[in-house]
């Protein structure tokens, strides 16, 4: 189906400019639809403690505030960083975007250069995978695999499981009501903190790093979608490739996935669907991986917190239910008797929308 899909944008699988020509035309008809919508009022600074009122499933619960994502539901739109996601989506790459993300602004050409070395480097995991390949991977649930990945690269790339590397009290700026004694009276901090001060003299072998940090943003970023991947060619029966340094993160996704380097459509469109993908607010996965940073975990342990809260058929349960109805529908020209069906009879049409 995807390639049936990549051959009817264009007669040249090299002209990846319509895929920019779709998101221009979509972001002109998206402004004129909603253009005219009211601003949420959630949108604003908050003065701490704050009045909410809940609704089932923490609807409506104010957990901290951000100025990496914001999903406006009202409209429709989704910014990072400030940016509407059309504009990055038609102008910039998953590796700019991710650096938006990280660091508040793009990046220029030296750092975006000094960015993508390492995630070239970080995207190598030969010892992981041959750790991940002793558990039976191919029975496995594809999101239980890649929390165990993540797990293993922990293990192997950073020093946190030795005892040196415990935090303690005395390296505590700030973290959930839950470290204070239940008689204890909470103090009510302006804000919460995720956050913890480095120990000063620190013996790190084998030239292990902080599990914390950028670098294990930048390390989690690449690995993942190498152990994505190795996962996906497992269950099938293939053994994992290695990663080419010459190919961006989403040509070399699909190129670890299928052993095939994609045309520059297909690298294209990959691309797009990561960029779309990379932040989505304060969402169930988010959450959860906040809760287990706000611990004094680190950042490999909330990612797969996280990772399991996604694996839940209401959250990234919907992203399945869609390919499951792609397949259904089968055909370009059954779209629109699906669609009209599906409203005739008022059900659920999982993965448009979103939650807000």
């Amino acid at each position: 189906m995807a390639q049936k899909i990549t051959e009817g944008l264009s007669p040249d699988r090299d002209d990846v400019s319509v895929i920019t020509r779709l998101i221009l035309e979509a972001a002109e008809k998206a402004r004129a639809e909603t253009g005219g919508e009211p601003e949420p009022e959630i949108r604003r600074t908050f003065s701490w403690p704050v009045q909410a009122t809940i609704g089932p499933g923490l609807e409506g619960a104010i957990a901290c505030e951000s100025k990496i994502g914001f999903v406006n539901g009202r409209k429709g739109w989704l910014i990072y960083r400030g940016y509407n996601i059309f504009d990055l989506a038609a102008h910039t790459t998953f590796e700019e975007v991710c650096y938006l993300l990280l660091h508040g602004k793009l990046p220029s050409a030296s750092e975006l250069a000094a960015y993508n070395e390492k995630l070239a480097a970080y995207r190598y995991l030969n010892r992981t995978l041959r750790l991940l390949m002793a558990f039976p991977v191919e029975t496995m649930n594809p999101m239980a695999a890649l929390r165990l990945g993540t797990n293993l690269m922990r293990q192997e790339f950073t020093f946190r499981d030795q005892e040196a590397a415990r935090p303690t009290t005395q390296t505590l700026i700030g973290a959930d009501e839950d470290s204070i004694p239940m008689e204890t009276a909470p103090k009510g901090y302006s804000k919460a903190v995720y956050e913890f001060r480095r120990p000063k003299k620190q013996r790190v072998v084998r030239n292990l790093q902080e599990a914390t940090g950028l670098e294990a943003c930048y390390h989690l970023i690449a690995g993942v979608s190498t152990l994505t991947a190795a996962i996906y060619r497992i269950r099938r029966g293939l053994m994992p490739i290695e990663p080419d340094p010459k190919l961006s993160h989403a040509a070399n996704l699909l190129y670890l996935m299928t052993g095939r380097r994609p045309s520059p459509l297909e690298e294209r469109i990959m691309d797009v669907a990561l960029i779309l993908h990379a932040d989505h607010g304060m969402n169930a996965s988010t959450f959860a991986a906040l809760v287990v940073a706000s611990t004094l975990s680190d950042t490999y342990f909330s990612v797969g917190s996280g990772i399991a809260a996604l694996n839940g058929p209401l959250h990234g349960g919907a992203n399945e239910q869609v390919v499951r109805t792609l397949k259904k529908i089968g055909e370009v020209e059954n779209v629109k008797p699906w669609v009209a069906k599906m409203r005739a009879s008022k059900r659920r049409i999982m993965g448009f929308g979103h939650r807000v």
